[in-house]
């Protein structure tokens, strides 16, 4: 399928490591699924549920098969545009993927859908792909960078929403 990029082994490798505790039992959403390869190995991870959202019927379709492969627990897949997805009633998610087409240019609008549409939880984490050679994506005021790298045509960054009363007392310690 034209377009269809897949995480990095790499890059999925370093930033499952990044999350290590966070993701077991986590409710877990990949808007742009295409392979998979995030959401499934949330699952593997220990994560309580994932959700696979994929607007490609032929990939959607190969999502099917992969987890009937994969056994239980199964991903639920959805096959919608991540957009209409983000505009139907919200549930909050422990944990995004987000790694949307490079030149799409989607991420700052997604970002802002999946924090004011009630999308994520107290602390959830965010999970951002762009390419390395754009500038920095504006992440919403309520989120902060945990961690970042770059790995060939890959910037990947790990955000999370701050603790509300962190940021009330000043404090930017993250407790995880």
């Amino acid at each position: 399928m034209p377009g269809l990029r897949p995480s990095p082994d790499r890059v999925r490798e370093t930033l499952f490591n990044w999350l290590h505790g966070p993701i077991v039992d986590a409710r877990c959403l990949d808007l742009f699924a295409g392979s998979g390869a995030l959401g499934f190995e949330a699952l593997s991870r220990g994560a309580g549920r994932t959700v696979l959202v994929e607007r490609e019927p032929l990939v959607v379709r190969a999502l099917e098969a992969s987890a009937e492969r994969f056994g239980e627990p199964r991903p639920q897949i959805v096959r919608a545009d991540a957009f209409s997805y983000l505009n139907a009633p919200a549930q909050p998610f422990d944990l995004v993927f987000l790694d949307p087409p490079f030149a799409a240019g989607w991420l700052p609008e997604l970002c802002t859908l999946l924090e004011v549409r009630g999308w994520l939880a107290p602390r959830a984490f965010v999970y951002l792909e762009c390419a390395a050679s754009d500038a920095v994506v504006p992440l919403p005021e309520a989120w902060e960078t945990v961690r970042e790298t770059r790995a060939g045509e890959v910037r990947s960054v790990l955000a999370r929403r701050r603790d509300p009363a962190s940021a009330a007392s000043g404090s930017g310690a993250d407790d995880r």
